[in-house]
């Protein structure tokens, strides 16, 4: 998202004790899961409208990448856009779940709780 709301995000998810890493577009977000060793990142919040490469095509290079947690890594839209054609193009292209914004950090928290404990089954 914009620098001012990517800081707010980055802010909110430390406050709950999470270590976080930020990228301002796709690419950055690609080439650091990449670039990152396996199992690095437990989870990733993929803003939709992002500049270089939009969070749909970043989850797509993530999930192709050949390592192992790429496959299994949850990631999770975070977009504005909230209608069912929205939700479907995020979960389409390899994204496990969608929350739209304005951020409802509840929500957010839950979602999250879930994806993790899928992904430590």
């Amino acid at each position: 998202d914009n620098e001012l709301n990517l800081e707010i995000a980055a802010e909110l998810m430390s406050m709950t004790g999470a270590a976080v890493e930020t990228a301002t577009n796709g690419r950055e977000a690609v080439d650091a899961f990449a670039s990152s060793d396996p199992h690095h990142f437990d989870l990733v919040l993929m803003d939709v409208q992002m500049p270089v490469m939009d969070g749909y095509e970043a989850t797509r290079c993530i999930r192709e990448l050949p390592r192992a947690d790429a496959a299994d890594v949850p990631i999770i839209a975070m977009s504005a856009n909230a209608f069912a054609e929205d939700v479907r193009a995020s979960l389409e292209c390899g994204m496990d779940a969608h929350l739209s914004k304005p951020i409802d950090m509840r929500r957010v928290l839950r979602e999250i709780a879930i994806h993790l404990q899928k992904r430590s089954s």
